[in-house]
């Protein structure tokens, strides 16, 4: 087959290797173009001409149309389509005419816009984008924690385009919106770029503090578009549209030209290394993605690895250099990781380097997943699925921006989910994209963003409506709680200290951890408070673009973590215990004796100790115990009950109960994603053969943050779909009794014991012929 032929040379070894399970082409795809708009400025249009864009797409003329005739627009196509220009063209055309117009009246009117990314690396790529285009009108500037304090005062009163973060327009624009309001009364545009990644509870807390900016700028009589970009996504009008708060129209038929992309599936071999629970070992992903990115670079193709984790990247990138120093001395400089926690010279200097291909194999966290313009890149290497297929579509898309063919490989983790993925392909072309999950209305998100918007103006009942029917509720609690009070006026902010310090969009409490080094007091990066007991607990390894250090003391007080140069052969991994507590249950249906619930629970749980594992085996060198508090986390769970008596019907003895709930739970965890959009280390699990408040066996599966985040929901909703992948994923899993990639967890606070693999499928095969029963319908 010529497509094997072009392909596999460049992954691995041999005409057709084992690990390849599954290739599709996605094909290549012709431009429509269509004539610049007649309400577009000539200047604009001359603009970028001067960049060799003579014609727009069809799709970008759409998008910047709706836009100009004031209505809320997403553009959501696929990477490198020029979202861009679908949004850029109506905002520098109202700058523009009206900058032209004030040059003849007395009182300046000209129209502002706001540019929101996720990401700092984003709004300075589109900062260097929109200033390509020299149009002197135009003054085009970024604001974020970056900003120099001296720049911030020029850029208030005089940009009438500012480049910003959500963190910045929460912490620094919105609260100081008085500072601003030459700015706002002349706001005409709000642009989210990269909408689709405001999902969970960041989404949550973005669209909360986007109410907050659209009630500040009615205050000032404005009343901006917004228009959104966004990676292919299912529903994109809906779930804009819950994000900013107002109906929305979407432009999703892409486009612009593309060349093809073969795209594999590939699974690393089993090992001769037994687990922990005796069953052979996977090759970990990172060592596979880091041997077929030393192949790529070594045939000079330029690549880009993505993996979730800040580790992983650093580590994947280590491993490369290694492998290439034996194939030439100048490439293992040409090598390099990328991801948060960064400082910002270092994001400009790496940036910089990928753009003008200094850099041929980078391997990066989904920092660079976004529409950074990295043009030029043959290859991508999914290391892990990425957690959903939007963002898969998005980083295999970063190969071929410059028309050219390109190859991609996503390289399965030992995870139930990746495993499933690989054996089914068809789940991943063949089925929509998933639709982007958050929940403005949680309370634990929505109660801090009323108080500081409380602070920002005083709250009227009017403003209520915006913020959702829940706020009325919550508005009585802050207030009998102490924290607003009720005025003729509104309800204001009762204390001196700023509310918007009760919030952080990124995380849950604690602020940042800066990772210092020992000898020299170096700040080395940082890390959010959350992932602090699992990644920078004492003994905890520690990895800063190939360098190593081990964490000397966590100290939470100070906020900061010590740590010392060091070159261990391993990497740690965090242990804990949880338990799980049920506080009220929302919704609930039965199939026949079983129960499927949802509702709000309590969890509990405790860093207990950490493992030493090698890099390459995953082999368990050590283990210490830690002595961490416990943290509670109160949000949503899905759960479901069985009485014992049916389990043992279906051939479970009470012995085989325990280990058959366990790897269940787990393999549970692994593919809710399939269902959510959700990753593995947004849900966490509780299993029981007993539990306090349901009396029976119970197995539960929750939020990972605070009010929940709408995954536990959602796999309540599709139970009957999730629990039938999950069961096909452990019964095609070729292992005897077990193995990472179906029941085994990477976070299991009980080292995987006790699971039973087969009573797993006994225990699953009976809820779903209980759930095919027609019974009583959902109670809601």
């Amino acid at each position: 087959m010529a497509l094997h032929d072009s392909l596999i040379p460049l992954l691995g070894s041999g005409p057709d290797p084992e690990q390849l399970l599954h290739v599709r082409e996605l094909p290549a795809r012709d431009a429509i173009h269509e004539p610049w708009p007649d309400w577009a400025h000539p200047d604009v249009v001359s603009a970028y001409a001067g960049l060799g864009v003579v014609e727009p797409w069809r799709h970008q003329v759409q998008a910047a149309s709706s836009a100009h005739a004031g209505q809320h627009t997403i553009i959501a196509t696929g990477t490198a389509s020029g979202k861009s220009l679908a949004y850029q063209l109506p905002t520098l055309d109202a700058i523009h005419r009206t900058a032209l117009d004030d040059q003849v009246r007395l009182e300046p009117t000209g129209a502002t816009a706001l540019y929101l990314a996720p990401t700092k690396a984003l709004a300075a790529d589109q900062l260097a984008a929109v200033k390509s285009l020299q149009l002197p009108t135009v003054r085009a500037e970024t604001y974020d924690g970056d900003t120099d304090p001296g720049a911030r005062r020029w850029i208030r009163d005089h940009a009438n385009l500012v480049l910003a973060n959500p963190d910045m327009l929460h912490y620094g624009i919105l609260p100081n919106h008085a500072w601003w309001a030459r700015y706002f009364r002349r706001l005409r545009f709000v642009i989210v770029d990269e909408a689709h990644s405001y999902r969970g509870v960041f989404g949550s807390h973005v669209a909360n503090l986007l109410r907050r900016l659209r009630r500040i700028c009615s205050s000032y009589g404005a009343d901006p578009v917004f228009i959104g970009a966004s990676a292919t996504a299912g529903e994109p009008e809906v779930s804009f549209g819950r994000l900013i708060g107002a109906p929305v129209t979407s432009v999703t038929e892409d486009c612009s030209p593309h060349g093809s992309t073969t795209i594999a599936f590939w699974e690393p071999q089993l090992t001769d290394l037994k687990g922990e629970n005796g069953a052979r070992e996977r090759r970990t992903v990172v060592a596979e993605t880091a041997d077929l990115l030393a192949n790529l670079v070594s045939a000079r193709v330029r690549t880009i690895a993505f993996i979730k984790s800040r580790r992983g990247a650093e580590t994947i990138s280590s491993i490369t250099k290694r492998l290439l120093e034996d194939v030439h001395p100048s490439l293992p400089g040409r090598i390099a990781a990328y991801r948060s926690g960064y400082l910002p010279e270092e994001r400009r200097e790496l940036e910089a380097k990928l753009r003008s291909g200094q850099l041929l194999g980078v391997s990066s966290t989904s920092a660079l997943e976004l529409g950074i313009d990295i043009s030029g890149l043959d290859a991508v290497l999914v290391a892990g699925w990425p957690g959903t297929k939007a963002s898969l579509y998005q980083q295999i898309g970063r190969a071929g921006r410059a028309g050219q063919d390109a190859v991609a490989a996503f390289v399965a983790s030992d995870d139930p989910l990746d495993t499933y993925l690989v054996h089914h392909p068809e789940t991943v072309f063949d089925v929509s994209v998933e639709a982007t999950v958050f929940d403005p209305s949680n309370p634990y998100v929505l109660g801090p963003h009323l108080c500081a918007a409380a602070q920002e103006l005083p709250l009227e009942a009017a403003d209520l409506e915006l913020f959702g029917p829940a706020s009325a509720q919550l508005v009585d609690e802050l207030t009998a709680d102490g924290y607003l009070r009720r005025r003729p006026a509104g309800w204001f902010w009762t204390h001196a200290e700023s509310a918007a310090a009760m919030v952080n969009l990124r995380a849950d409490g604690g602020g940042p951890i800066n990772i210092v080094e020992s000898e020299s007091g170096t700040l080395l990066g940082t890390m959010d408070s959350p992932q602090s007991h699992y990644q920078a607990h004492t003994g905890a390894v520690y990895v800063h673009q190939g360098t190593t250090y081990v964490v000397d003391e966590l100290n939470e007080q100070d906020h900061c973590a010590m740590v010392t140069r060091s070159n261990p052969d391993y990497y740690t991994q965090a242990r804990d215990v949880t338990q799980i507590e049920v506080l009220e249950e929302h919704r609930s249906a039965d199939w026949g004796t079983v129960r499927a619930s949802f509702g709000d629970v309590k969890v509990t749980t405790k860093v207990v100790s950490f493992q030493r594992k090698a890099f390459i085996s995953n082999e368990i060198m050590g283990e210490e115990p830690l002595d961490l508090p416990a943290r509670e986390l109160f949000t949503k769970a899905v759960w479901f009950t069985v009485g014992e008596q049916d389990l043992t019907a279906a051939g479970l003895t009470a012995a085989r109960i325990p280990g058959s709930l366990h790897a269940a739970e787990h393999a549970g965890i692994g593919l809710l994603p399939l269902v959510a959009s959700s990753d593995r280390w947004d849900i966490g699990g509780v299993s029981t053969a007993l539990h306090a408040d349901t009396g029976k066996p119970t197995i539960f599966v929750y939020d990972g943050h605070p009010g929940g985040a709408g995954f536990a929901e959602r796999g309540f909703e599709a139970a009957r779909i999730w629990l039938s992948a999950t069961r096909d994923a452990i019964q095609a899993c070729e292992c005897d009794s077990g193995c990472p990639s179906c029941v085994q967890s990477p976070k299991c606070g009980n080292k995987n014991n006790p699971l039973d693999k087969a009573g797993a499928v006994i225990l699953l095969d009976a809820l779903l012929q209980a759930a095919a029963v027609p019974v009583q319908e959902p109670v809601i």
